[in-house]
């Protein structure tokens, strides 16, 4: 067993203010096909700053405390806690924090 501290791990260096960490990245075992971690999206905050972003894996995402707005796959929508979203590998997205409190999420990146 791995057992990490997510208050101990650095987030990335980010243009958005967005405080993204990768708990485990897949290279953490061999053959892994897994990266796991969380972000925090400030109130105000879009990610990515502009346009969209996609991944090459599925993005699994469950929202711990908050809202977001977001699009994905040309629609958009309204996320809260308690809700979990799957974006299929490829698919455009962004995200956009609307409210007044940050927004927390666990996010999983699958490789297929």
């Amino acid at each position: 067993m791995i057992v990490i501290n997510a208050n101990e791990v650095k987030p990335d260096n980010r243009p958005d203010d967005a405080k993204l960490k990768t708990l485990f990245p897949k290279e953490i075992i061999d053959g892994g096909k897994v990266m796991f971690g969380t972000v925090v999206i400030p109130p105000k905050v879009r990610v990515p700053l502009k346009g969209e972003g996609a991944h090459e894996q599925d993005e699994y995402s469950y929202i711990i405390r908050g809202s977001i707005q977001t699009g994905s796959g040309g629609k958009e929508y309204t996320i809260s806690a308690g809700e979990a979203t799957l974006i299929p590998a490829g698919e455009e997205h962004w995200a956009y924090n609307a409210g007044d409190e940050d927004c927390e999420i666990v996010w999983m990146l699958v490789e297929r």
